[in-house]
Protein backbone atom coordinates (compact mmCIF):
# COMPACT_ATOMS: atom_id res chain seq x y z
CA UNK A 1 0.00 0.00 0.00
CA UNK A 2 1.19 3.52 -0.76
CA UNK A 3 1.07 6.07 2.05
CA UNK A 4 1.43 9.83 2.23
CA UNK A 5 3.55 10.56 5.29
CA UNK A 6 6.23 12.79 6.79
CA UNK A 7 9.97 12.32 6.28
CA UNK A 8 12.16 14.01 8.91
CA UNK A 9 15.05 16.28 7.94
CA UNK A 10 17.08 18.93 9.72
CA UNK A 11 19.54 18.95 12.58
CA UNK A 12 19.10 17.48 16.04
CA UNK A 13 16.21 19.23 17.84
CA UNK A 14 15.55 21.34 14.72
CA UNK A 15 13.18 19.21 12.67
CA UNK A 16 11.71 20.03 9.31
CA UNK A 17 9.60 17.56 7.40
CA UNK A 18 8.87 16.68 3.81
CA UNK A 19 5.46 15.37 2.84
CA UNK A 20 6.28 12.29 0.77
CA UNK A 21 4.54 9.44 -1.00
CA UNK A 22 6.17 6.13 -0.08
CA UNK A 23 5.47 2.43 0.23
CA UNK A 24 4.29 1.63 3.74
CA UNK A 25 7.14 -0.83 4.24
CA UNK A 26 9.89 1.66 3.31
CA UNK A 27 11.83 3.24 6.22
CA UNK A 28 10.71 6.67 7.47
CA UNK A 29 13.58 8.51 5.77
CA UNK A 30 14.19 5.84 3.14
CA UNK A 31 13.06 5.29 -0.41
CA UNK A 32 10.21 7.54 -1.56
CA UNK A 33 8.04 7.62 -4.67
CA UNK A 34 7.52 11.39 -4.79
CA UNK A 35 7.96 14.43 -2.56
CA UNK A 36 4.80 16.57 -2.65
CA UNK A 37 5.37 19.17 0.04
CA UNK A 38 7.16 20.68 2.99
CA UNK A 39 6.25 21.28 6.65
CA UNK A 40 8.15 23.36 9.21
CA UNK A 41 6.63 23.19 12.72
CA UNK A 42 9.26 25.55 14.18
CA UNK A 43 7.92 28.75 12.63
CA UNK A 44 5.07 30.77 14.08
CA UNK A 45 2.64 30.03 12.48
CA UNK A 46 3.68 26.63 11.09
CA UNK A 47 4.84 26.69 7.46
CA UNK A 48 2.89 24.29 5.23
CA UNK A 49 3.58 24.01 1.51
CA UNK A 50 1.85 21.18 -0.36
CA UNK A 51 1.37 20.61 -4.09
CA UNK A 52 -2.44 20.31 -3.95
CA UNK A 53 -2.80 18.87 -7.44
CA UNK A 54 -0.32 16.03 -6.79
CA UNK A 55 -1.82 15.33 -3.35
CA UNK A 56 -5.30 14.99 -4.89
CA UNK A 57 -3.85 12.70 -7.58
CA UNK A 58 -2.28 10.37 -5.02
CA UNK A 59 -5.42 10.32 -2.87
CA UNK A 60 -7.41 9.55 -6.02
CA UNK A 61 -5.31 6.49 -6.85
CA UNK A 62 -5.65 5.10 -3.32
CA UNK A 63 -2.77 6.47 -1.25
CA UNK A 64 -3.60 6.60 2.46
CA UNK A 65 -2.42 9.67 4.45
CA UNK A 66 -1.05 9.33 7.96
CA UNK A 67 -2.96 11.16 10.72
CA UNK A 68 -0.42 13.99 10.81
CA UNK A 69 -0.46 14.40 7.03
CA UNK A 70 -4.26 14.30 6.98
CA UNK A 71 -4.26 17.31 9.33
CA UNK A 72 -1.80 19.13 7.05
CA UNK A 73 -3.83 18.31 3.93
CA UNK A 74 -6.97 19.73 5.54
CA UNK A 75 -5.07 22.91 6.48
CA UNK A 76 -3.73 23.21 2.91
CA UNK A 77 -7.22 22.84 1.42
CA UNK A 78 -6.71 19.54 -0.36
CA UNK A 79 -10.01 18.19 0.90
CA UNK A 80 -11.93 21.32 -0.11
CA UNK A 81 -14.42 20.56 -2.87
CA UNK A 82 -13.96 22.60 -6.05
CA UNK A 83 -16.70 25.09 -6.80
CA UNK A 84 -19.46 23.75 -9.02
CA UNK A 85 -19.71 25.46 -12.42
CA UNK A 86 -22.59 27.89 -12.84
CA UNK A 87 -25.51 26.56 -14.88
Amino acid sequence: MVRIRLSRHGAKRQPTYRVVVADQHAPRDGRIVESIGFFNPRTEPETISIDVERARYWLGVGAQPSRAVERLLKAAGVYATPAAPAA
